[in-house]
């Protein structure tokens, strides 16, 4: 009969030392913030050239579709992730701009579309800013919704954002709990590292 031989980690990185795990994780955040940082730069220097219609208000629902299964993709991602902590985190930096700058175009297209829709004309960054006080429930008075068309997409960001924020929370925090759980009962650490 043969000795018992310890079976070698499946998961690449459960071999590796606490410095070196890390800095994997340090990695996944760092991709994340670039890619974040490129969303925003891209809102701001890519052409927007159609005028509100109904393909816009489709192209918002269908951004709001794609969001939602790049989300449904990233829990699955954290549940198999050996660093799921900074998984989630990285799926946050990428959704939370995606959300932002998808609502921020519907209301600068809005806004070039019908100059009235809301109280002053609205600049990119003016559309963004409001898009940010909305989904923080700030909302400075500043720039409102006047049209009855940018009220109902500021109303589907307030509801959409406050089901986001809830969701995205809970659905992250167990995927990140129930991964760490199964790594650690797959590799128990053996002391102290």
């Amino acid at each position: 009969m043969e000795p018992e031989t310890r079976r070698q980690p499946s998961t690449p990185s459960m071999g590796l030392s606490p410095h070196e795990r890390r800095r994997q994780g340090f990695w996944f955040i760092l991709k994340s913030t670039l890619l974040s940082i490129a969303v925003v730069v891209g809102y701001f220097v890519l052409p927007m050239t159609s005028s509100l219609a109904t393909d816009t208000i489709l192209t918002l629902m269908l951004g709001l579709l794609l969001i939602g299964a790049l989300l449904a993709w990233n829990v699955r991602e954290v549940l198999r992730s050996p660093f799921p902590g900074a998984r989630a985190v990285g799926a946050l930096m990428v959704a939370a701009p995606l959300f932002l700058t998808l609502f921020a175009t519907s209301y600068y297209l809005m806004g070039d579309a019908e100059p009235s829709a809301f109280s002053e004309p609205l600049t990119r960054l003016d559309a963004l800013y409001f898009t940010v006080t909305t989904f923080a429930t700030v909302g400075f008075g500043d720039i409102t919704a006047v049209s009855e068309t940018a009220r109902a997409v500021a109303t589907v960001q307030m509801v959409v954002g406050l089901v986001l924020v809830g969701m995205i929370a809970r659905v992250l925090l167990g995927a990140v709990e129930h991964s760490r759980n199964r790594l650690q009962r797959t590799y128990p650490r053996s002391g102290p590292e």
